[in-house]
């Protein structure tokens, strides 16, 4: 498969800052006429989402990056290549429980978590002087932050790059290794939420469900969990747009365990194989083409009678099938996460099957949608529903890990 974009075509777009200015205090551009500021906004916006487009297709630097560290990380480990498929499949891991936060960066350098911690603190400060002038200037926050969105996306890059360098440069030093990665990483979590706090009181009147989830590396602990529950389920339909071309697979979508059982309900496409639906561990493969950094609607419905089940891809049937875990319910009180597949009930991460990509209007219903249901969301109508279990909306969800929300543009693009 040929590179998406030779390097000399990647643009960047840039803001000269003074060494010791802070940006959070800058004045906003424009500061004319209210006509004026809201252009300004108009533009700063539009070229964060450039940047945000150039990062993304980037996908041979990070497809390398991660083929790099996963090879440093199996000799340090002595385990097999991540490239090898493990016994059993996608759906059946082995039976022995992972750390959760283990994978991507198990031995990074103790130089390189101190420069990750001083990264992170300054952001921090950054962050609390832009929720202090907030308070003061609401009309300039926008600008302010967007760039800290924008400079977000790059510290995630470096992170990547030290954790590498400090493998292939051997400086492993085990001790206090968890401890101190606990540490950063509940602080990248944190300003993470905070940042979305400030979005909140900044979006224009955006709708709740305008929005998509962004997970730009394939890591083992970027994730957004969904605060409820499923309940007792006899029927389903589950629906999302969701945009990747990562290879090889673009990961785990979804996943839903239940004590004693891990793979309830996974959307998974993991290696070559092809994109598969578990339920209750029983595996049916989809005939889904998306894998091609575009936009795409997918919908899977499915019944316990008989265990039929349906694929649409952009309002279209593409397959259909039976004996699908024929008669099993989909259990209650589980835990359902968006973009990592889970080992054990809301942990057990592997990064090799993470999702990478974005993924927006995640809906679940208790029941078998009609085709013409399916075409109204894939086609953004304003007829479409929204899930009578789980609905999309920036309330019913928490991030972690770094992944990033951004304004869902697709179906903007269709209408």
């Amino acid at each position: 498969r040929g590179r998406g974009q030779g390097a000399g075509q990647t643009r960047f777009v840039c803001t000269s800052v003074p060494p010791d200015g802070d940006m959070c205090a800058a004045p906003a551009p424009g500061g004319g006429s209210a006509e004026e500021l809201k252009s300004t906004v108009l533009q700063l916006r539009e070229t964060v989402l450039q940047q945000k487009e150039t990062i993304m297709n980037q996908k041979e630097t990070i497809r390398e990056l991660t083929a790099k560290l996963g090879r440093c990380e199996s000799q340090s480990a002595l385990e097999p290549p991540p490239g090898e498929p493990r016994a059993g499949g996608a759906g059946r891991k082995g039976g022995f429980a992972k750390n959760t936060m283990g994978d991507l960066s198990r031995a990074p350098a103790a130089e390189t978590l101190s420069q990750l911690g001083q990264t992170l603190q300054s952001l921090k400060t950054r962050l609390e002087n832009l929720e202090q002038f907030s308070r003061m200037n609401s009309s300039g926050q926008t600008n302010n932050l967007k760039d800290i969105l924008q400079n977000k996306i790059d510290d995630l890059e470096k992170q990547v790059l030290s954790r590498v360098n400090s493998l292939e440069e051997g400086k492993f030093n085990p001790k206090n290794e968890s401890e101190e990665r606990g540490k950063i990483e509940s602080t990248l979590t944190s300003l993470h939420q905070r940042i979305s706090d400030l979005e909140k009181g900044q979006k224009d009147n955006r709708p709740p469900d305008r929005f998509q989830l962004t997970f730009p590396l394939r890591t083992n602990y970027m994730y957004a969990k969904v605060k409820k529950s499923l309940p007792e389920m006899y029927a389903f339909s589950v629906c999302m747009w969701m945009k990747s071309n990562a290879s090889p697979g673009m990961g785990t979508p979804f996943s839903y365990a239940v004590p004693g059982q891990a793979n309830e309900l996974v959307l998974i496409e993991w290696g070559n194989n092809p994109m598969e639906i578990l339920i209750n561990d029983k595996v049916a493969k989809l005939p889904f083409v998306i894998n091609d950094g575009k936009w795409h609607h997918i919908c899977v419905t499915w019944t316990t009678r008989d265990g039929v089940w349906e694929a649409y891809q952009d309002g279209t049937q593409t397959g259909s099938g039976e004996n699908l875990a024929p008669y099993h319910p989909i259990k209650p009180q589980g835990v359902l996460v968006l973009g990592q597949e889970q080992d054990t009930l809301g942990g057990g991460f592997d990064a090799t099957q993470a999702f990478v990509g974005e993924l927006a209007h995640f809906n679940v219903w208790d029941r078998k949608l009609s085709p013409g249901e399916v075409y109204a969301l894939a086609t953004c109508s304003t007829r479409a529903l929204a899930g009578n279990v789980i609905a999309w909306a920036e309330a019913n969800i928490d991030i972690y890990g770094g992944a990033t929300k951004w304004t869902f543009e697709a179906c903007r693009q269709l209408n």
